[in-house]
Parts: C-alpha cells; structure tokens; sequence
C-alpha cells in the first residue's frame, strides 16, 4: 500500500498524535530530518506531511538494489551510524526485538546468498594448482598443518572425493539389479568431474545365505537379497589441463556404503580374523568386511582381483608418469578402502603414493592391522562427524584392562590415520538434535567440511556449498527458518530428487 504525499490526520487524531509525539525524546531519524529542537505545535501538520513524504521515498528506494557498500562510522557520541544499508537493516529490529537475532540470515542483505544457496546454481572458483606441492595433499606427511584451519586446497581435494563416492551411490540406485544367470553389463557412471574417465566396475559379494524360507515368505526382495552387488568404480583422469594441474595423473576408487540385506548381515560379522596373506598371526581385521573384500560370485570376480587387474593395468599403461592412487568411501565403503589399499599397495614392484579419503568410516582391524599399513606407507584421512555413532563401532573389549592393554590386545579394534573432525552442532543450518541418519549421512559430511575452517571458528560464515541436497536428503533435520525460506523462495524440491553434482568449492584465499 503507498502513502500518498498530501494525505493529512483527522483533528482529532492529531491532537493524540502531538499528545504522544511530546513525550517521546527528540532522536535524530531517517524520517525526521529536523533538528533536535523543541517543535511547535502549529507546524506540526507540515511536519507531518514531511516525514510521510520522506518514509514514500524511503520505501520506492527499499524496493531498488543498493549499489553503495555498507559503511560503519562513529557519531560524536560514540554509537555507531550505519550507512547505505536498506530500510528493513536501518531500523535494526533485532535490537527491538531480541528474538529475531536468530534470523539475522534473513535480512533483505542475505536473502540473495540464501537463494544461491538453497538453489542448484553452481559457482565453482578456480581450481588452484597444487603443482609440486601434490604429495602434501595427498599426505606425504599426513597432513601436517594443513587440518587445524583446514586449508583452501585440501577442503576442495577432500570435497571433491566426497562426490566421487556420491557418483557411486548414484549409479547404484539407478539400477541396482544383477542378473544371477549372466555376467553384469558395463555400467554407466555419470562423474561429477569431466576430467576423469570411468575404467572399471567394482563389485562386492556376500559369503553369508539366507535361510531358504526367506525366500518362500518374500520371494520379490529382489536386489535386496542378491549376493553380489555392484559397489563402486576404478576412474582415472585423462585431461591434460587438469594433470598438470594435480601435479600428476589421479587413479580414483570410489566405493559406496551399504545396500543391500546381505551387506548389513556382514557389518554385523564383527569377529576379527587374520588376513589371509599376512604371516603374522596379529593383524586382524573384522569378518564381515574381508567376506565382501575376498568372496567371488557367481559371474564376477571378488573387489580384490578386480582391483589388482585394473590398478596393475593403469600402472603399465602409463609407466614414466608421476601417479597417485586416490581411494575413497563412506560407510561400509570407507572400511573396504582399507582392505583395498592394504590389497593394492604390494601389488607391484613400484606402486605409486596409495591415500586413502574415508567419510564415517567404523573400525576395520586390530593395531596389528594399522601397523601392516603404516609399514606399507599407506596414508588415511578419516574425516569423521561427532556425532557418527557408525565411526564408533565395532569395539571389542575382553575384561577391564588399561587403555594401553587394549590397544595392545590384538582382538582389540583400532582406528586407522589421521582424523579430520568435524561437528553438525556447528552447522547454522542444521538442528542441534540432528538424529543419527543425519550424523552418518555423507551429504551432510560434505556441507560439514565445506563449512569447517578450524577448531576454534567449526564453521566458516563463507561457506558456498549448495543447501539444496541437504535440505532435500534430511529436511527433518534443517532448521525450519530455512526450510520455510525454502517454500517462500518457490524452490521445487523434488527437482533435488535426481542425482546432480552439488559441490560448490571453497573460494582460493
């Protein structure tokens, strides 16, 4: 509704106006350009229409963009006097009213940021070149200084494997069914980076069987119940521009978490066995996890020869070149890559620097186990959320012994490498009672990283990663200040329903 310039009070409501106007203390204002002296009440009417032709014009300014940056300077009193901002962040309602401090992120300033964010608009920044420097990240000397404040160029290598792993869910869930009487066709992989080039398939196969009365209750579960299942991929990059940008040529390995009925009924195998190929009775890592590694199926052959023929072959194929190995997971798909670095990195006479890049990941063997890893230089980072009961588990505990004793015991479970620890209380989007899938959930992992810049500030005010996914995956779990910012902004959420890659990488310091 406009105010129009000559409009005028009623008598009588004008005399309660001046009333009330004189007991209010004379405060210089936007819409009082008079000084701060004592008014009369016959030029009370003038004034009037004055301030409402000053709070027209001030309203139509409202509506335009505000070419002017935002200047704070000092009155004579010492209060501070803003310029240059909009009428809505002028008036400073959250001073007024202090239970609108917790929507200081939907002030007309913000609401731009806020619709990028909550959108699938992408807006990558230059990828920085890591050059001579690519050992380093890919921990060289396990990450030293570079984890607490995270840097710039680590947060976008780990971001970026993070949505390799999120290309292997996708390209489960679009056709998760395996045919039992033939082997499985090449499967199609859409990478969020154009610059690698799917080499192989991956698959895992359970050594655990149903009872056959399962299969007479429910015979449709379908892939629920195969025993083989496709579960990641082998990439490599093929464009030169980003080789010379890494430093080197990158062979990706990028496996999801779990699945199926048969994956859950191996996490659950929780007895630590020895390793088949290891000599030393002490290094042990847990049952379930080395069935998936070890097992053939019926038509494909088990994750490890699959992964030994491809790297070898990679290997050969561009012999004189600097290479890294790069493997990464979430979940089940995080412990398997221990077993899968663990497996690949003897299975040449020069194997090239083997990381690992775990989300979430639980424990997978004994300190026998991380000792056979250390010995073969094998470099992890674990980045793991607080409040991910998953990375916790399993833990095997036999009587009361010391911590010391525990670790020393070797059907005791250890964790593997260096930790990079991120919170989800520490989100400002994220409700503080988050419930466990949340905490687990690699999107939210993701948004986590993205935001994380030391232990002292856990969130950076920055951060550019895209919401959309996140609120689409766990909107329960969104605070409803942005989930109802979301619905007046018209986002479509079912778009966010198909795979699409929302990594927004951390702007170059």
């Amino acid at each position: 509704m406009m105010i129009g310039v000559g409009l005028t009070l009623p008598a009588q409501n004008l005399k309660v106006f001046n009333a009330r106007r004189a007991s209010f203390k004379c405060q210089k204002s936007p819409l009082n350009p008079t000084s701060r002296r004592h008014v009369s009440s016959a030029s009370s009417t003038e004034l009037t229409r004055e301030t409402l032709s000053n709070l027209e014009k001030l309203l139509q300014k409202s509506n335009q963009p505000d070419p002017e940056r935002v200047v704070k300077t000092s009155t004579s009193n010492g209060s501070i006097e803003t310029k240059g901002k909009g009428l809505l962040e002028g008036l400073n309602l959250s001073r007024i009213w202090p239970e609108m401090k917790a929507a200081e992120d939907m002030s007309p300033r913000n609401l731009n940021r806020l619709q990028r964010l909550l959108s699938k608009t992408m807006e990558y920044s230059p990828r920085n070149s890591l050059g001579s420097h690519w050992r380093e990240y890919h921990g060289c000397n396990d990450w030293s200084g570079l984890l607490d404040p995270l840097d710039e160029n680590l947060r976008r290598e780990v971001v970026r494997y993070g949505e390799f792993v999120q290309a292997a869910y996708h390209g489960f869930h679009s056709n998760p069914a395996m045919s039992t009487d033939e082997a499985p066709l090449p499967r199609h992989v859409a990478l969020p980076d154009r610059s690698y080039k799917v080499t192989k398939s991956l698959y895992t196969t359970s050594s655990v069987g149903l009872p056959k009365w399962v299969d007479d209750v429910a015979p449709d579960l379908g892939w629920m119940t195969q025993r083989s299942s496709w579960i990641g991929y082998v990439a490599v990059c093929d464009d030169k521009r980003e080789i010379h940008r890494m430093g080197r040529r990158d062979i990706v390995i990028a496996l999801r978490g779990t699945a199926t009925c048969m994956e859950w009924a191996e996490n659950f195998r929780a007895q630590l066995d020895q390793i088949p190929e290891s000599d030393d009775p002490t290094q042990r890592v847990e049952r379930g996890f080395l069935s998936l590694h070890k097992t053939r199926g019926a038509h494909v052959p088990s994750l490890a020869e699959s992964v030994v023929e491809e790297v070898q072959r990679l290997i050969e194929m561009h012999e004189g070149e600097p290479l890294s190995i790069t493997i990464t997971g979430h979940s089940l798909g995080a412990a398997l890559s221990l077993l899968v670095a663990d497996e690949i990195s003897s299975c040449a006479p020069h194997v090239p620097p083997v990381a690992v890049f775990s989300f979430g990941g639980p424990r997978v063997g004994n300190k026998g186990f991380v000792e056979r890893l250390n010995k073969k230089n094998v470099k992890v980072l674990r980045i793991v959320n607080n409040q991910d009961l998953i990375t916790k588990v399993p833990g095997v505990f036999i009587g009361e012994q010391t911590q010391q004793q525990q670790q020393d015991n070797p059907w005791t479970y250890s964790h593997v490498g260096t930790e990079l620890r991120v919170d989800t209380k520490m989100s400002p989007y994220l409700k503080p009672n988050v419930d466990i899938a949340c905490c687990h959930d690699l999107e939210a992992y993701l948004h986590l990283v993205d935001g994380y810049l030391s232990s002292k500030c856990p969130f950076r005010s920055n951060a550019k990663r895209s919401l959309a996914k996140l609120l689409h995956d766990q909107g329960s779990n969104v605070k409803q200040l942005y989930t109802h910012k979301a619905l007046s902004l018209n986002l479509e959420r079912d778009r966010f329903s198909f795979p699409m890659p929302s990594c927004l990488p951390s702007p170059s310091q």
